[in-house]
Order: C-alpha cells, then structure tokens, then sequence
C-alpha cells in the first residue's frame, strides 16, 4: 500500500499540466521564446497556444472555449472580459506594440501620407478593426492622417496581424503591421528605411496590450506561474527582442 502511494504522489508531481492560453496574433512571433523560457522554470507544464485577433479570441471565451488566460492587443477586451466577469484578475499591460507600415519592394518613405494617395499604391493591408486592435490603431492613425477617407477603397482586411502581414508580402502594395512581425528570420530581409518605417505614434493611441487570468484558470498554479513569468525580467527582455515597448 505504502509503495502505491508513493507510485502516485510520484505520478501527481512528475505528470504534465496543460494550460491553455489565448493570445493575440502579434504576439505569434515572440510566444515560442516566451513558452521555451517558461519551461526552463516549469519543464513539467505544457503550454497550449490558440492564436487569433483580440476579438474573435474574446468571442470563443465569452462562448465557453475553454482558455485559461487571454495575452490580448490592447486593453479594450481584458477590460470588457473583467467587468463582466469572465476574467479573475484585472487587466494589466504586458508590453506596448508599435505600427509600422511595410512594402515587399523597395519605396521612398519620405512622404508617406503621399505615397498611401498615390497610384503606386493600389492595394494596402490592414487588420480589420472589427476584431484586431492593430487595425482599429491603423484606421485611427490614417483618420488622424485626414487621409482615411481618400484611400479606404484601397483596402484589403486581414482578420488578425498575422494575415495582414502575408497580405503584404503577398497581396497588396503595402501593409500596416505589427512591428513585433518583423523580428523573425523569414522576415529578416526587410530593411528599415527601404521596406519598412514606423508609423507616426502621435497619430493613434497607444498600444497597451493587456493580459488576464479567465475563470477557468482560476484555481490553476501553473496557470499564475505563467501570468507570473509574462511580467518577469527574462520575458522583458524577449518581448524587447521583438520591437516592444515595456512601459
């Protein structure tokens, strides 16, 4: 009896934990760093990614999907899952994302409000700002701009930054991104000031990207082991590495 005791007590400690955390499509590119540096720390706990935009992940959650916590855009929909009670914890900024807007080819970024009006410019990704805070960003920076209205038969929707981002430097003649998307390697080839700049900050709010604990991870250590570690100094240091502000 006491052998199969310890057997399981054994079995409690050593077993695998799977916690499953929805994150915002911008964060795609730096959650890999961000899973691997966890698991230094915690190697018996599985993290279970669902990418997508801010508000269809909002959306599955309100709907039951079972998410434990939710790494989100911006604040809008913590703040909207916490008031009505779908979150555990307030909602808290784990890294500010920047706009930037890119061209698979070669462009003259010195005016580009210019350049967006122009014929050279037929076909411009942005997220949907129905549902991804990069593109309710990218509509108000260009409304801001007094442009918006000139050039919005122009544009094709991307139903996260992810999308957006291949519509890009696939589809369209010029894309507004995340800037994070671009510190990967398959992205490496674009050069600042030739394929890429940054988007004025003046021009739209800033992006504060907010992070919950759901209900369902309530009572989960691993679940506050990982909300724990996205405000630690090596998860800092990762989300820098792909062009993050830390306010």
């Amino acid at each position: 009896m006491k052998l199969l005791i310890m057997v399981l007590l054994f079995t409690i400690v050593t077993q695998a934990e799977t916690i499953k955390i929805a994150v915002a499509a911008n964060v795609s590119y730096a959650i890999d760093n961000l899973k691997k540096e966890f698991n230094k720390l915690y190697p018996n706990t599985k993290v279970e990614v669902i990418l997508g935009s801010t508000g269809k992940l909002t959306a599955q959650i309100k709907n039951k999907a079972p998410y434990q916590i939710l790494m989100g855009a911006n604040m809008m929909y913590p703040e909207a899952l916490y008031k009505e009670g779908f979150a555990v914890t307030r909602p808290l900024v784990y890294a500010q994302g920047s706009l930037v807007y890119l061209s698979k080819k070669k462009r003259d970024f010195s005016n580009i409000m210019k350049l967006l009006k122009s014929d050279e410019i037929k076909k411009i990704a942005i997220a949907n700002p129905k549902t991804a805070p990069y593109g309710i960003a990218t509509a108000e920076a260009l409304k801001n701009a007094k442009i918006y209205d000139e050039i919005k038969s122009k544009f094709v929707y991307g139903e996260s930054i992810s999308q957006t981002v291949t519509y890009a430097i696939k589809v369209t003649d010029l894309g507004f991104i995340a800037k994070s998307s671009l510190y990967t390697p398959h992205m490496a080839h674009f050069k600042e000031g030739e394929h890429w700049a940054e988007l004025d900050s003046k021009l739209y709010t800033p992006i504060n990207q907010g992070i919950v604990i759901l209900k369902k991870g309530e009572t989960s250590a691993e679940v506050s082991a990982f909300y724990a570690f996205i405000f630690s100094k090596k998860a800092e240091k990762i989300f820098k590495d792909f062009g993050y502000t830390i306010p």
